[in-house]
């Protein structure tokens, strides 16, 4: 995620000491490239999920009502006794008020059994009603309420549209570290997830447009309504917009196909603009990181998220564009790092925002020379790259960009100019490879960098906070 005050400022002013302040139909079939963790006593669980969605939505798009499956592997060797399911559009609303209750809502679950919400109305626990051993598969379902917050946000609305980013509940990840029940701490981003197949069927007027995660088709529904059919693979997450917007296509010359759609309002430059540097990055950055594997990518652009700035989802990217562009080609980085190669992005926020930055910047062919000397004094002394949001969140917010984007992807350039340009190049394509739909740690990256070079790395990385 970025916005796009702070995208400007890193990549134009890389020279300058910087201060930036933040702001259904039967389930598909898993996933074949899925990594296979199944040996680990405590692998990450439960792993292969596949979604099954049908919702029907209002006559504008700002309610959706439907039910939602969700089946899983236990990929631990002990038996799973419970799922945890994280509503993370009620990150900022909590459990609302009796006149107001919260924006996402599930009910009438079957295939276990629910307790009380917890984590501000974020996560939802239903035992199994037996343990699931090792390497079966269950599922459970329940029926599902979204209502679409009136503020202009990656979940909100913005005029005539709807932005539904993080509305769709998904299962929480379980492993060494335990239950994965972190907050949503109000900026950045606090998801882990695994990667799995979503069929996502969308019933809607057939007035809104709606582009979505995956590849969709489209038949007539009742009179005046369409129903969208979306279905992608190995994907973490799936979000969708609805509202009246124009729309292009474009395939780039390396075969993947990019939907543009934008609001009534944005600027024709700022669209060519973005689709211009889409069309550019998504193939380069499949030459340096590894062919895009979704098969097509939405671009939703509007003029007016000038107070939240840009998000990234799997497959589609929510974009405040303006006639000069937006921060498309960091979004689109983001496509491999935090989509395709995983992360936890509450306990690990670097791992995925300073490679997508380090990414664009590498994109634009900015000179980052004496990037990390002209950052001048960290922030302070207990700032560093592998900082978790929680340290953040408690009192630390004016350090995020400063340290997460800035720092980070300088110190991938720095790491760049000490192995040198081919073995950097070798380096991230070979972490991809290794970590493709799956999960990496900073000591996983830390591995792969060491057996690149004969050089003990230890100094780089004390001298750059990566612990």
């Amino acid at each position: 995620m970025t916005s796009l005050r702070l995208w400007r400022a890193t990549t134009l002013a890389l020279s300058a000491v910087l201060l930036l302040v933040p702001q259904a139909a039967g389930a598909p079939a898993p996933a074949g490239p899925l990594p296979d963790r199944s040996a680990a006593v405590l692998a990450a669980t439960p792993d292969r999920p596949s979604y099954d969605v049908a919702l029907r939505a209002d006559d504008d798009g700002s309610r959706w009502t439907g039910r939602q499956t969700v089946s899983f592997r236990n990929a631990a060797r002990t038996p799973l006794r419970s799922v945890d399911v994280r509503l993370w559009g009620n990150g900022t609303d909590g459990c609302g008020t009796p006149g107001a209750p919260s924006p996402v809502r599930v009910s009438g679950v079957s295939g276990g059994t629910p307790r009380p919400l917890t984590v501000g109305c974020t996560a939802l626990r239903i035992d199994l009603p037996a343990p699931l051993p090792h390497g079966a598969r269950a599922s459970v379902s329940f029926d599902v309420a979204i209502t679409v917050p009136d503020r202009v946000h990656r979940f909100g609305k913005d005029g005539a549209y709807r932005y539904l980013g993080n509305a769709l509940p998904l299962l929480s990840v379980r492993d060494a570290q335990g239950r994965h029940l972190d907050p949503d701490v109000g900026f950045g981003e606090s998801f882990h997830t695994l990667a799995g197949d979503f069929r996502v069927v969308l019933d809607h007027p057939s007035a809104l447009v709606v582009p979505a995660t995956g590849t969709t088709t489209r038949r007539a529904g009742a009179p005046g309504r369409t129903v969208s059919t979306s279905v992608a693979r190995g994907v973490r997450d799936f979000a969708w917009a609805a509202g009246p917007f124009a729309s292009k296509a474009a395939t780039t010359p390396g075969g993947v196909r990019l939907n543009a759609y934008w609001t009534a309002t944005t600027s024709p430059e700022g669209v060519a603009v973005d689709l211009r540097d889409a069309v550019g990055s998504v193939d380069e950055f499949g030459r340096r990181f590894g062919h895009y594997p979704y098969g097509e990518l939405d671009l939703v652009m509007s003029d007016n998220l000038d107070d939240f700035g840009s998000m990234e989802f799997p497959g589609l990217v929510l974009l405040w564009t303006e006639p000069e562009g937006s921060a498309v080609v960091h979004e689109i980085a983001h496509q491999w790092f935090y989509g395709i190669v995983g992360n936890d992005q509450f306990a690990s926020p670097w791992l995925d925002e300073s490679f997508a930055q380090y990414a664009n910047e590498r994109y634009y062919r900015l000179d980052t020379t004496t990037c990390w000397d002209d950052q001048g004094m960290w922030p302070s002394d207990t700032a560093a790259l592998t900082r978790s949001m929680g340290y953040y969140a408690d009192g630390r917010r004016s350090e995020y960009a400063r340290v997460v984007y800035r720092r980070g992807s300088c110190a991938l350039h720095d790491l760049e100019r000490t192995l040198g340009g081919p073995a950097m190049a070798a380096l991230l394509r070979g972490y991809v490879r290794d970590h493709w739909l799956g999960v990496a740690t900073t000591e996983d990256f830390k591995r792969a960098a060491q057996a690149v070079t004969p050089e003990d790395l230890g100094p780089f990385w004390t001298e750059h906070r990566i612990g």
